[in-house]
């Protein structure tokens, strides 16, 4: 509880002490004893007024500003008018006196107020975490010391320095240092990640170990955390349909109760039907129980836990109306490179001749590789460093080089330990007089030759994400009926990931514009909502087109994440299934909430204009509702089950 809540609890419990007291007093006969008759009333009566005004003093206060104001209808004015009216049934002397109900009923709903305050702040705490990865400083070395800036103060290319336990302010690549960085506020990943030169570090991270210095590759205001830190303050404002029609049916609802109230209590007594003290009663026990709380809280709530859970896996939900589409997607749709694939150029597959063995085959290419700096060249001169032993470190000794030369279009040719050695396309090979066979795997295939023979080949490809194939399943099991990829990339590419990923369909060879169209179609014969799930900055237009746009946050482009409704802080596409489950579980719960809280009041309702509900039945039509409808709510935020 924060310092206001706590104040808040003190005064309940006070009024709540001291109205059990008068109580105990009243039902004892002590009043009656000292005051006597009719004394005893007005005493219970000035008794009884004391905790009431102590727990409801603000609430009557703020029906009273919003009477001023032209806005009486809500529920401050309906427990005002319904409490200071079981008190003023004192001047009705045939009735039975009725101040501890009225005091009741304003302690319960301050208890219920409270309660809701409690889960609310309950579940803020998420995004509150979330909030607070904002650095408040940078350090950059300036001769020879290191001086705290402003974030904004840094330029792209600055040299930034972050010790072991501060955060990481801005987005860059490390130049110096190797460590661990705590990235559980931006992934909701537990397990520290290993950093050295050359990766990338984004803003917010913790750097656990060692010291790193980072170049920036961006500017604090369009780093990683502010991104994070503007989706998350825009969150409330974009609200489901369900939540605008809650909050439409609480504007339209409480004045025709609030007339209904009047109604009964007027009407019957002119006609002749009875006394005016009991339907006033009816009436006023009506306001109580008509009170919306129940929905007004719970429904918003609802869907705030399940955005506050969300951002605890580490994917960000820009509003509850995105959370509300999310649940009804029967179609996802992928774009392939940096979705479902890593977007860098992989070792997938080493095949040696007959008189080489694959490591020895490895070892040749990476130094005929060794002065090139093309993506082919770095992925397999990283796989031969890659795969030493553990009990030795590989280094690729120049010294064992002679006459390296680049053919462009085609390879590189290099002597290597006094081995003439061709590494490149099938056009290199046939250059040389080579023959090279084809190859089953799909992707670039890199063929060696080793003095004028055939030694084998090696397979380059983008590389499928390690849980692409589980995020399809996973969609599946959750009754996504079609997962379907969109790519630019060549037709046998897609169709060896479409297959080895489990994908329902494919379209290869699309221009951005392409993917448009393959989106509008596929849009047309969606039973549900679609969701596009995309990383660059040609899947932005795409995004936007779909009922629900899903990018990847931590490597993602600026276009595609501010056109994305949804983004994944740690780029892993299994979350995507995740957050469809916890979309689902918020919306179980919030029609959950609507029938309970409108079939109660509905029942209780009907009971006091008949005349059956009396007050004490009014005060669990309102308070107990909402408090079981908030214990309800509070679900949302579990998502460890999702």
């Amino acid at each position: 509880m924060n310092k206001k809540q706590k104040k808040w609890l003190k005064r309940i419990l006070l009024a709540l002490a001291l109205f059990f007291t008068v109580m105990a007093l009243d039902e004892l006969g002590v009043l009656a004893g000292i005051f006597g008759e009719p004394g005893a009333l007005y005493a219970s009566f000035a008794l009884y007024l004391i905790p009431y005004l102590i727990a409801g003093h603000d609430v009557l206060l703020k029906a009273w500003r919003n009477i001023r104001r032209g806005e009486a209808f809500d529920e401050s004015f309906l427990m005002a008018v319904a409490t200071i009216g079981a008190f003023a049934m004192i001047f009705f002397p045939e009735t039975e006196p009725h101040m501890a109900e009225g005091a009741a009923v304003m302690l319960f709903y301050q208890v219920g107020e409270l309660f809701q305050s409690y889960a609310v702040g309950k579940s803020r705490k998420s995004i509150a975490a979330m909030m607070d990865i904002a650095p408040d400083y940078a350090n950059i070395e300036r001769d020879g010391a290191i001086v705290e800036v402003d974030p904004d103060e840094v330029q792209v290319g600055d040299i930034i320095v972050v010790k072991p336990g501060e955060r990481v302010p801005i987005d860059g690549v490390v130049v110096d240092g190797t460590s661990q960085l705590d990235t559980a506020a931006l992934t909701g990943e537990s397990v520290p990640r290993h950093i050295e030169v050359g990766g990338e570090v984004i803003s917010g991270c913790i750097n656990m170990t060692g010291v790193l210095r980072i170049r920036t590759t961006k500017l604090f205001g369009t780093s990683t955390v502010s991104r994070i830190l503007e989706l998350v303050e825009n969150a409330s404002e974009k609200k489901a349909r369900t939540e605008n029609f809650i909050t439409r049916f609480a504007r339209v609802y409480t004045p025709i109760v609030t007339l209904a109230a009047v109604a009964i209590a007027v009407v019957p007594p002119l006609l002749g039907m009875g006394a005016w003290a009991g339907w006033i009663l009816r009436g006023l026990t009506f306001l109580v129980v008509s009170c919306p709380c129940a929905l007004v809280i719970s429904v918003p709530m609802s869907f705030f836990g399940g955005i506050g859970g969300a951002s605890r896996l580490g994917i960000l939900v820009k509003g509850s109306n995105y959370l509300e589409a999310l649940a009804q997607v029967d179609t996802v749709v992928f774009d392939k490179t940096g979705t479902l694939t890593s977007g860098t150029f992989g070792v997938v597959g080493v095949h040696p001749a007959d008189a080489i063995d694959s490591d020895q085959l490895l070892a040749m290419a990476a130094h005929a590789e060794a002065f090139s700096d093309h993506p082919i060249a770095l992925s397999v001169k990283k796989a031969y460093l890659d795969e030493a032993p553990a009990d030795s470190e590989r280094i690729i000794d120049q010294a064992r080089i002679e006459d390296a030369a680049e053919e462009s279009g085609h390879g590189v040719k290099a002597t290597v330990d006094g081995h003439a050695v061709l590494v490149g396309n099938d056009k290199l090979m046939s250059a040389h007089g080579i023959s090279c066979p084809d190859c089953e795997l799909t992707g670039t295939i890199l063929h060696v030759a080793i003095d004028g023979a055939y030694a084998g080949h090696i397979v380059i490809a983008d590389t499928v994400k390690d849980d692409a194939a589980q995020a399809i399943a996973d969609l599946h099991a959750a009754g996504v009926e079609r997962c379907i990829m969109l790519t630019g990339d060549r037709e046998e590419v897609a169709r060896s990931v479409a297959s080895d990923l489990g994908l329902d369909e494919y379209h290869a060879q699309l221009l951005p514009g392409d993917k448009v169209e393959q989106v509008e179609r596929i849009l047309d014969s969606a039973r549900g909502n679609l969701a596009f799930v995309g990383d660059g900055i040609n899947d932005a237009p795409v995004l936007t087109r779909a009922d629900v746009g899903i990018a990847m946050g931590a490597m993602g482009s600026d276009a595609a994440i501010e056109a994305a409704d949804i983004v994944l802080m740690d780029d892993k596409p299994s979350n995507i299934a995740r957050a469809i489950r916890v979309a689902r579980k918020t919306m179980r719960i919030v029609h959950q909430n609507i029938v309970f809280a409108i079939g109660v009041k509905l029942l209780i309702l009907a009971l006091a204009a008949v005349g059956i509900a009396n007050m004490w039945l009014a005060v669990f039509g309102d308070v107990g509702v909402a408090v079981i409808a908030i214990l309800n709510a509070m679900r949302a935020m579990n998502v460890k089950d999702c």
